[in-house]
């Protein structure tokens, strides 16, 4: 793979997040803070086009998905998996409590805007579809093409990591520096650790199990709220 085909796929939810909240701006008469209550709804749409993308990638290429991530069926041990749904948890958390600390000098940070309410059946809907679309997007890029093609032989975790993390800052969309350098520290050192464990392991599936784990935990939250918005209100 040449390196410009390499930082494009690399930058390729970057790109389409923000010409996906550019278009509804442009097409709705809402400000981006409106828009941004539906990210999750745009990043389950997101992740189809991602997956799709991923799935061409290895037909191209000869490869299935499985090959692209290097799966091995049956070879993660039960307390492998449990580690890896620790390490996200606890690191995934850790990082946006850090991240809001630094940025906003507030302990712990909550980021209200990610778990505003939608209409519930939607919620309801991207229940699954969320957890299980951005897992294998995500990782499928980041760790699958990031790590396995990256040119940078020795330290072909850092540019995935970067990537990986800084999707996350227009995720949703707003014309503010400090969300967008909370949003890239929240996700870095989780990101770091996660590309730096695949690039060593090579196997995917505690990091995709933790993955998602903690996407599930952020979409049954804005499920709750959009059963009880009041419980919004009061936050």
């Amino acid at each position: 793979m040449t390196k410009s085909r390499y930082y494009f796929y690399q930058s390729f939810r970057i790109l389409l997040f923000i010409a996906s909240f550019l278009g509804l701006w442009l097409l709705s008469n809402q400000t981006f803070s409106q828009l941004g209550k539906w990210w999750s709804i745009i990043c389950t749409v997101i992740n189809l086009a991602t997956i799709s993308t991923l799935l061409l990638y290895g037909k191209k290429n000869g490869m299935s998905y499985s090959e692209i991530i290097r799966y091995q069926p049956k070879t993660t041990r039960a307390k492998t998996k449990i580690l890896g749904i620790v390490v996200v948890m606890v690191v995934g958390m850790g990082g946006m409590f850090l991240a809001g600390l630094l940025v906003y000098r507030q302990f712990p940070y909550l980021a209200k805007n990610l778990i505003e309410p939608i209409p519930y059946g939607l919620a309801a809907l991207n229940i699954l579809l969320l957890p299980i679309t951005t897992t294998l997007a995500e990782d499928g890029l980041y760790l699958g093409i990031g790590v396995n093609q990256s040119p940078k032989g020795k330290l072909a975790f850092i540019i995935p990591a970067l990537f990986y993390a800084l999707q996350h800052s227009f995720i949703p969309l707003y014309f503010d520096f400090s969300y967008v350098i909370y949003r890239f520290l929240s996700f870095l050192p989780l990101t770091i650790i996660l590309c730096y464990w695949y690039f060593k392991k090579r196997n995917p599936v505690p990091i995709m199990l933790g993955h998602f784990v903690i996407n599930l935990a952020t979409v049954l939250q804005i499920f709750i709220v959009s059963m009880w918005p009041i419980l919004y209100e009061s936050m």
